[in-house]
């Protein structure tokens, strides 16, 4: 009894920090260790030197000159299918601002290996030296013939809009920003899911986001896309609750946020961020870290059933206790040891598995929205409650799913070079993923893939 009570009793703050705190303290002498993350393998049969002859030159030049007469066959006779760019510029990386193109690339790194383990894909690190929106998308113009897909990731805003709107109109591959479409699609997913169990429908509900960057953003157009009432949103920022009347928030500066300044808040709420919070159902943080960036009185102001979602990491905005005690029924973060993880891991992998399969020319906010459906569907069918509304990444089946998922949905709009099954998108998926994942294990039974020292040499 006494051992059920010291593992159920809350952790303190400082037990929680010094938690939060480790990965930060074993990542560089682990990455100082693996020298980096990723790594090109060979894929195709050496059964000689002779081989090369085909691999390379003479043979290579046949396939070259079958490419010449039509482009289009480089998704055919090249990897270029599964490649993916992780393109960045630096300025906005993981709360940690504009540190630079080199200082990003142990974050592009990290976006390959997960992009490889959970989705098979083959993504490339490419750190850019301009901060120029047009540089950024003239770069991904020149090297779109290497790749079938472009993950824009950390690009500060209002630049990232942009940046993803242009390249997606002028590239013929999918163009996608993760901190965007992303953080969408599983907030999307989520809500589904906390919705069902409170016994709310969503679409009538009030919902609250508080912070209005590149991610809350894109999280009210996917929410609108899906049938939301544009009204029922309310939006906040450093300033406050952003209503039409709000004079700071200008076209020019911020088309997507002035857009919404004018559509959202049929209510038209104003004054500071404790309106926001008044009778409302939901709440979706991704603002400052926490704690007490969210207080307890404020949720306390909510509907009954209140759902927050406080995505801030490594600190949430609020303790997900604290919300619980002041009244929210359904509490997820961004972080791995509590509840309801919301993580961006769960959508972009499986995403770009389901597009790069059927060599589709763009990926869309529906493609986003079928990829939500698919990973609350999964949660449901395998059981879901207030502590558990969302798949996790150990659970690689979902991938699979969510993949056909987006691939159906880009067949059905028009975008996919390549039409297959429902059934043979799926063998692909799971093959491919399981290839990635077995593969890692083999290298690492093997010692081809070192065992990392002990932590406590790692930490001297």
């Amino acid at each position: 009894m006494n051992q059920e009570k010291r593992e159920d009793r809350k952790p303190t703050v400082e037990e929680l920090l010094a938690k939060a705190k480790k990965p930060s303290l074993l990542a560089p002498p682990m990455h100082r260790f693996y020298e980096g993350k990723v790594q090109v393998m060979p894929k195709c049969a050496i059964r000689s030197a002779k081989d090369f002859a085909i691999w390379y030159t003479p043979g290579v030049a046949t396939p070259c000159r079958e490419i010449q007469a039509n482009p289009d066959k480089s998704f055919e006779l090249t990897n270029r299918w599964n490649y993916v760019a992780v393109v960045t510029d630096g300025t906005r990386v993981l709360g940690l601002g504009n540190i630079g193109p080199e200082a990003a690339m142990p974050v592009m790194e990290g976006k390959a290996l997960l992009f490889k383990y959970l989705g098979g894909v083959d993504g490339f690190p490419i750190c850019l030296r301009t901060r120029d929106p047009e540089e950024i998308i003239h770069a991904c113009e020149l090297i779109e013939p290497s790749f079938g897909g472009i993950n824009l990731e950390d690009i500060e805003k209002p630049k990232c809009f942009y940046v993803l709107e242009e390249t997606r109109k002028r590239l013929q591959i999918p163009v996608w920003h993760d901190d965007q479409q992303g953080t969408a699609t599983v907030i999307l997913a989520g809500l589904m899911n906390a919705f069902k169990l409170v016994g709310k429908k969503p679409k009538e509900s009030l919902i609250t986001l508080v912070g209005a960057g590149s991610a809350n953003l894109r999280t009210a157009y996917v929410l609108i896309k899906w049938g939301m009432k544009t009204g029922n949103i309310i939006l906040v920022d450093t300033k406050g609750v952003i209503h039409a009347g709000r004079k700071d928030i200008t076209k020019e500066e911020n088309p997507w946020k002035y857009e919404l300044a004018q559509k959202t808040n049929e209510e038209g709420r104003t004054g500071d961020i404790t309106q926001a919070f008044k009778g409302v159902d939901a709440v979706v943080a991704a603002s400052k870290p926490g704690p007490d960036t969210i207080k307890k009185e404020w949720i306390t102001t909510m509907a009954d059933d209140g759902i927050v979602f406080a995505c801030a990491n490594p600190i949430p905005e609020i303790w997900p206790w604290e919300a619980e005690e002041a009244g929210a029924r359904i509490i997820a973060t961004g972080r791995s040891d509590f509840p309801n993880q919301v993580n961006n891991s769960l959508g972009f992998p499986a995403i770009f598995r389901g597009v790069l399969d059927v060599k589709a020319k763009t990926v869309t906010d529906d493609m986003c929205i079928a990829a939500a459906e698919e990973l609350a569907k999964f949660a449901q069918e395998r059981g879901i409650h207030e502590k558990d509304i969302l798949p996790r990444m150990e659970e690689w089946e979902v991938f699979p799913r969510e993949a056909v998922a987006c691939a159906l949905k880009s067949i059905s709009q028009g975008v996919a070079r390549v039409k297959p099954s429902r059934q043979e998108l799926y063998e692909k998926a799971s093959a491919i993923i399981k290839n990635a994942r077995e593969s890692t294990l083999l290298l690492m039974k093997n010692g081809w893939i070192k065992p990392p020292p002990p932590e406590e040499k790692l930490l001297k």
